[in-house]
This record gives C-alpha cells, sequence and structure tokens, in this order.
C-alpha cells in the first residue's frame, strides 16, 4: 500500500467502477467533480497536472475548498504537456484507459493531440468526457462560468429580489455539470459492454443551468404566467418562511398541507385560527397570507427557536434551523450516519496555510447497498503516486528522475 494511502479497503465489496481507469486533464470544479464521483464508485482517477501543480492548488478566497473537496480518492502525475516527451507520457498512459476527462476551453485538446477524434484513432474503445460552457452551437465560442450562466440561463433572476440578480450559493452549474459528466461517462460504459466501441460524451454548464430551471418553465407553459423571483413568488402553500423569534433568532418553518394546518394549530394553541373559514384550505390560506402571516409573526416572535423547533418536531411538522456550511461539521445526523469522512489536507498551495492537518469532508449522498463510497485515498499531493504510475508504464528509477530534471515530469514520489 503507498503512503498516500491513508484509508486502507476493509472487507468490503468491491466498488461498482472498480477496474475502470481514468485519465484526466481537469482543473477548478467541473471536470474534478466528475472524476472525484468516478473515483469514489471505485475507478483509478489519474488526475495529470502541470508540473508546478494545479492552479486550484492555490485558490484563496471561496475557491480555497476547491482542490481538496473535489479531488479525493485520485492520483497525481505532473507532466509538461508542452513537452513532446510528455505528450508520449499521457499517450502511453491513456492508452491503458477506459476514460478520458477535461474541461479545458475549446481546442486545447486538440492543439495538443489529446482530442477525441485523435485519440479514438488509437483507442475506438475509448470514452471520452468533455466539459464545456455550452454544447456545440451559436455559443461554443463563449467563455463560460457558472456565474455567467446562472445570469443568462434564468437562476439568478429566480435567486434574487426583482431586479437584483443573485447567483446561488454553491458552484451548482460547476458541481452538476460535473455530476451529468460521470453520468454520462457510467451510461457510455454500459453501451460499451454491448457495442465494444467508446463514444464522447460531452456536459455543459449552459445547458445544466437550463435543466435546472426546466420546471419554471414548464410553469410558464402550463400557466401562461411569468415565474416570479423566489423572494417574491407567490408561494404554493401558506406557511413557508424563514420566521424571526426570540433573542433574533432564525428558523424556517413550514405547514404544507391541511392535516399540517390543523397539527400545527394545535401545537400552538391557535384555536382560533384553526375555526376560521377564511383558512379552511391550502389555497385559502395563501390567499389570506397577507393578513394572516403578520398574525404568525407576531405570536410566535416571543417564543424561542429551540422551543419552535421541539413542537414542530414532536408534531411531525417540517422546519429548520439557518445553518451555516461550517455548522455542518457538528451535525448530528451526519456525524451518526457517515455522512462526513476524515481526510488530510493537501499541505502544498492554499492547504499550507490553514493550520489543519484533517478535516471532514461530505460523501457521496448515496448509500450503495447500505455502505457510503468512502475516502480511500486522500486529495493527492503534487505528484503523489506518480512514481509509481511511471514505473507501470515501463519507466526505471533512473529515467523518471532524468525526466523529472529536465523538467518532463515534476516531483513524484
Amino acid at each position: 500500500m503507498s503512503a498516500h494511502d491513508a484509508h486502507p479497503a476493509r472487507d468490503e465489496p468491491a466498488l461498482p467502477l472498480t477496474g475502470v481507469r481514468v485519465v484526466e486533464f481537469t482543473h477548478m470544479v467541473m471536470g474534478p467533480t466528475c472524476g472525484m464521483m468516478l473515483a469514489d464508485l471505485g475507478a483509478e482517477v489519474i488526475k495529470i497536472e502541470p508540473v508546478q501543480g494545479d492552479n486550484t492548488r492555490r485558490l484563496k478566497g471561496s475557491g480555497a475548498g476547491f482542490f481538496t473537496m473535489f479531488n479525493r480518492n485520485k492520483k497525481s502525475l505532473p507532466v509538461n504537456l508542452q513537452d513532446p516527451r510528455g505528450i508520449e507520457l499521457v499517450l502511453k498512459l491513456i492508452a491503458t484507459a477506459d476514460i478520458v476527462s477535461e474541461n479545458f476551453k475549446a481546442g486545447t485538446m486538440a492543439r495538443l493531440g489529446l482530442d477525441y477524434a485523435t485519440l479514438s484513432k488509437l483507442n475506438e474503445r475509448l470514452i471520452y468526457v468533455s466539459h464545456k460552457g455550452f454544447l456545440p452551437g451559436p455559443y461554443q465560442h463563449r467563455t463560460a462560468l457558472d456565474e455567467v450562466v446562472q445570469m443568462m440561463g434564468g437562476l439568478a433572476y429566480m435567486t434574487g429580489p426583482e431586479g437584483r440578480p443573485l447567483r446561488a450559493g454553491a458552484a451548482v452549474n460547476d458541481i452538476m455539470g460535473g455530476m451529468f459528466g460521470a453520468m454520462g461517462a457510467m451510461a457510455a460504459l454500459l453501451e460499451r459492454q454491448r457495442t465494444g466501441r467508446g463514444q464522447e460524451v460531452q456536459s455543459a454548464l449552459f445547458e445544466n443551468n437550463v435543466f435546472l430551471v426546466g420546471h419554471h418553465m414548464m410553469q410558464y407553459a402550463v400557466t401562461g404566467k411569468p415565474a416570479a423571483p423566489m423572494p417574491s413568488r407567490i408561494s404554493a402553500w401558506a406557511v413557508y418562511d424563514v420566521f424571526t423569534v426570540k433573542d433574533g433568532e432564525q428558523i424556517f418553518l413550514a405547514v404544507v398541507s391541511d392535516t399540517q394546518w390543523k397539527l400545527f394549530c394545535d401545537a400552538f394553541g391557535f384555536a382560533d385560527l384553526a375555526a376560521d373559514a377564511r383558512l379552511a384550505g391550502n389555497n385559502d390560506r395563501v390567499e389570506a397570507r397577507a393578513w394572516l402571516m403578520p398574525i404568525l409573526r407576531e405570536r410566535l416572535a416571543s417564543e424561542p427557536a429551540a422551543a419552535i423547533a421541539a413542537r414542530f418536531e414532536a408534531h411531525g411538522l417540517p422546519y429548520a434551523p439557518i445553518a451555516k456550511p461550517q455548522d455542518l461539521f457538528d451535525d448530528p445526523h451526519l456525524a451518526a450516519t457517515g455522512g462526513l469522512a476524515e481526510i488530510a489536507l493537501p499541505q502544498d498551495g492554499a492547504g499550507s496555510g490553514a493550520g489543519n492537518a484533517h478535516a471532514k469532508v461530505p460523501l457521496l449522498p448515496i448509500t450503495l447497498g447500505g455502505r457510503r463510497p468512502g475516502v480511500r485515498i486522500d486529495p493527492p499531493a503534487l505528484g503523489a503516486h506518480g512514481a509509481q504510475l511511471l514505473e507501470t508504464l515501463g519507466l526505471s528509477a533512473t529515467q523518471i528522475a532524468a525526466l523529472t530534471e529536465a523538467g518532463v515530469v515534476g516531483p513524484v514520489n
């Protein structure tokens, strides 16, 4: 076992993608998410990095967690792709691969001779996943980012108040675009079993965003009325809001059926509201929101959030504390169900200044036969497993040292 495999496999059944080899040329979020999903499901994922390392390793601010989150269960091989000897190395590696994944600008992989048209001639069984801003068409030349497509794809409009488009608070298109890339790769693996041939899979930020707002598009198609942004929408339910309660705490409360309305009124002693004929049905209560909500806010304002939560819990009513991302490290449900797994933080790039050697990371939100696919390999230091990979290609320690000295490969261990 390599020193980098900090999470030895227990006596468990093999993961679904065990035996599948992936070579990825990715950075930032979208491409790495695809590789992470395939890796979590058992694939061997080899991350080809520049000799100085993926720039994502060194991001600050909101990007500081990108590398650590989306690069677990991978091996790192830093290679200079501007050197013909570097290209020769990755071509040898790709010859052993089932899947190649990339998310660079259109034309980049073709200039390197690493595009699907070129590689498929060498291996007709190869599956090639491209993650781009747009699927082929009039927009494909544009440079896209998650925020760009949120703005042009209606998501920012739906998130912010009227006249103030606001991006979602997570890289939703990048992450889901990578997920759809992984889904396409797995579908292509199944099809290859039948046809014996690989194919190119394409996933794109813009089309992903359009899929996310599709139900709002259909709302317009069904009703003939444009969907209002979330802050000013006409809710389908009367009580579906954040309430500010005692000591300024906030809690989200939902009452989404006639049965729940009766339970809610019983729980809080609101017999007068339960008996009010104007509030008999859900649609009646939606129509009454203008005068009903101020009454509810006033009555609940003096209640502690914990006491309200306890009553909602006891009556099976939906509620939620308003959590911050860092609060989730201590979430009792995640702790009890194994939803977070410990990883070693990379001690290069952005990870070097954090002061923490380890952290807990969210796992894929699925179970397979009752088990959560976990962390087998920590987010790799630059070149982790690189020497081992090069040795499998037939290179000796002397040859590896010479290539390192020449700058064809970066530091490997």
